[in-house]
Order: structure tokens, then C-alpha cells, then sequence
């Protein structure tokens, strides 16, 4: 693995370990991180540890590399198949090293590349939740965090000579560019396993009752009834056995206070609300009743009507409109999320028929009428080898 801290490196290499051990290959993943926890008895969530400077620190950053790779080495002569280096190897120094000692295997470099600001961010307050960076302040922790990723940007230099390399956008999961001149085992799975959407259990709900459903209004910000909050307590008291580390939500009032009695029977839980998830904008009809659209706007209720998916509200949108963001959401909710094992998605009618069709196939013309109730969520597992979905009652 190649790449800047905080940047899907971990993510993608626990990935890849997985999907090759479904296919019986055996595979391990060698982190440097974890074997500077076990040997370091010093604090290492100080940046100074990885300014290029410390002399020190250096010596040991690279005895700790060396071991690793010398872990790698004879994991592979002993039966291993394929070893994960999961390191930053940012400079062209440690990755000379790298194909020095292992001459006798191929090797393919996986560079993760990811210049989002507002998911590095979030992905830092993530790496700061770790016992390494409890004794700081979430503040002297953040900026830690930050001054340890500039130590690495003057040695930082991206692939392009290594005989064997893949350039990804590991938010996106696009390949940016990708080079092999030798045979490299399993290349063709793992190229695939890269770009392909896996996630083992993804929990989609929609917020409870609210005002507006009372009303039969669209869009707009209401906030939930009490039968609406019941459901939220209800919801809680479902998953309280199982943990559920992250949550996401629209930036909608209603999609927050679903989520925050689950998050209340978490031992450990952050809610993350993304625009991107939030409802259709209906526009000239935002907070309007389907009764009133239909007197006030005629024509647009039997546009509508006649294609539901391609239509968009005036000054709005429609579900074909809202696809790049959901889109979008999604590649950000698997950024984050991918490594937590259970992650939820408190959301809206539209907007869970347009996450549930992402991963489940459906025409264009049938997601407008997917079914997503109030007192029913959606399990989903998607996996490199199968796809599964049930509808599930929590009450």
C-alpha cells in the first residue's frame, strides 16, 4: 500500500485480505502502524515522532519497517500467498527497499489517492477515536494528526516508475492509472475487489413519523411526532445488542432525532449527517401537500406522473437529478464506514429508494415505487460473491 495518512490505505488492504481469503488464497496483512503500538512505549500520536528530523524517530520508524518486512518475507516462504505491506511507503527511498528485499516476489504497489477535504476531516476524527490519541484533546489530537500528515508531504512521491502499480481514488474507487509490465498473481481479482462496492452489513432506515407525514406534505424540515420519536426509542432498543460504531443522516432535523436515542444505547457511536442523503428538493413544492400540487400545479402533478424518475420539481430536482449525490454519499459512507462492520443510514423515502437501487438492481422506472416504510428497515449485505437484502420489522 502507498499513500498519505488518513486515506483509505487500511480500509482497502482489509478489503483485499478478505476477498482473497473467500477464494482459499492466504493472505495477511503486515501494518506498521500496529507493530509501532506494541513496540514504541513512548507516545507516537505526537507529530514529532514523524518529522523527518528527528533522527531518532527515524532510526525507529525504519527498524520497524525492516521487521515488517522481514514478517512479510517469511510469511510468504513459509506457504504465505500474498502479503499486505500496509504503510504509508510515501517515499521512493522505502519502496527501492521494499523490491531490494523481497527480489524473489512480485510485487504491486496500490497508491490511495483521496484530496476531499470534508471526508479527510471526517477520516481524522476517526484515526484520533483510537486509544493512541486518548490521553490528547480532540482538538490537540486533530492537530496532531494534521502536522503528522505535512511531516510526510516533503518525502511523499506517488508511483509512476514501479514496475507494477495501480493509481485509485480510494473515495471514488477509480482506477486514476495503472501500470503492469510483469505477471503479478491475482492482479485481475484484485484490480476487481478495488473498484467494487462491498459492504457487510449496512442497516437502512427511514426517520419516523414527523408532522409533515401527519399532513401528507413534502420535503421541508419537520420535526418528529410523538409516535415518530416512539419509533426512534423502539429503534434503539432493537440495536442496543448490536453495535453500531457509526450513523449517517440526511441534514434533516427528522433523520438526527431517529438517530440520537440509537446512538444514546451505543457504547460508542458518532453520528455523521451528509448533505448528500438528504430528501428530493421538490422545489416550487417544497412543503406542499400532493392535494395542493395537484389544484395549485396541475401540470406538474400529471408531468410527474408520467415519469416519476426522469421528472424534476421546478427549481428543484427528481430521482434522476439525485443520483450523483446519493452517489456520492454513498462512496462517503463506505469511505468511512467500511472498516466499522455495522453502519446504519437514518434517511428519507426518496432517498433510500435511490441507496436501496444502488445496490440492488432495479429499472429506473420501478425505483420511484420501492417500498420504504416507517416501521421497517432494510438489511444489506454485498460481498464480491453475493448480495443480500431482507425487509425487517423492529417493533
Amino acid at each position: 500500500m502507498v499513500g498519505l495518512p488518513a486515506r483509505g490505505k487500511s480500509t482497502m488492504a482489509t478489503k483485499i485480505k478478505e476477498d482473497l481469503q473467500h477464494d482459499s488464497v492466504k493472505a495477511k496483512i503486515f501494518n506498521n502502524g500496529d507493530l509501532r503500538r506494541k513496540m514504541v512505549s513512548n507516545n507516537t500520536s505526537i507529530a514529532e515522532f514523524y518529522n523527518p528530523d528527528n533522527r531518532e524517530a527515524v532510526v525507529i520508524r525504519e527498524k520497524i519497517a525492516e521487521i515488517n518486512l522481514g514478517k512479510a518475507k517469511n510469511f510468504l516462504k513459509a506457504g504465505g500467498d500474498v502479503a499486505i505491506l500496509d504503510a504509508t511507503n510515501a517515499s521512493l527511498e522505502r519502496r527501492n527497499k521494499i523490491q531490494a528485499t523481497l527480489d524473489d516476489h512480485p510485487i504491486l504497489f496500490i497508491e490511495c489517492i483521496n484530496n476531499d477535504e470534508e471526508i479527510l476531516n471526517a477520516s481524522i476524527l476517526r484515526k484520533i477515536e483510537t486509544p493512541e490519541f486518548s490521553q490528547l484533546s480532540t482538538e490537540e489530537a486533530i492537530r496532531s494528526f494534521k502536522k503528522r500528515i505535512s511531516y510526510y508531504l516533503p518525502i511523499y512521491t506517488s508511483v509512476k516508475n514501479e514496475p507494477n502499480f495501480i493509481r485509485i481514488n480510494s473515495l471514488y474507487k477509480t482506477v486514476l492509472r495503472e501500470e503492469i509490465k510483469n505477471t503479478v498473481p491475482y492482479y485481475d481479482q484484485i484490480r476487481d475487489f478495488l473498484v467494487t462496492d462491498t459492504i457487510k452489513n449496512l442497516y437502512l432506515i427511514r426517520h419516523g413519523e414527523t408532522f409533515f407525514n401527519l399532513e401528507n406534505r413534502i420535503g421541508g424540515d419537520s420535526e418528529l411526532t410523538e409516535k415518530g420519536r416512539s419509533q426512534a426509542r423502539d429503534l434503539a432498543e432493537y440495536f442496543s445488542n448490536k453495535e453500531i460504531p457509526l450513523i449517517f443522516t440526511s441534514q434533516k432535523k427528522r433523520t438526527i432525532q431517529t438517530a440520537e436515542p440509537i446512538k444514546a444505547m451505543q457504547k460508542k457511536c458518532t453520528i455523521i449527517p451528509l448533505a448528500e442523503f438528504n430528501e428530493i428538493d421538490s422545489g416550487i413544492c417544497e412543503c406542499m401537500s400532493y392535494s395542493e400540487i395537484r389544484e395549485k400545479y396541475p401540470f406538474i402533478y400529471s408531468d410527474r406522473k408520467k415519469d416519476k424518475y426522469n421528472y424534476s420539481y421546478p427549481e428543484g430536482e427528481g430521482y434522476a437529478s439525485m443520483k450523483e449525490r446519493i452517489d456520492r454519499g454513498i462512496n462517503k459512507m463506505l469511505y468511512l464506514g467500511n472498516s466499522s462492520g455495522n453502519i446504519m443510514i437514518i434517511g428519507h423515502r426518496a432517498a433510500n429508494r435511490m441507496i436501496l437501487s444502488h445496490f440492488l438492481f432495479r429499472r429506473e422506472e420501478d425505483v420511484p415505487y420501492i417500498y420504504i416504510p416507517q416501521d421497517k428497515f432494510y438489511y444489506i449485505s454485498v460481498t464480491q460473491n453475493r448480495k443480500f437484502f431482507q425487509l425487517k420489522r423492529y417493533n
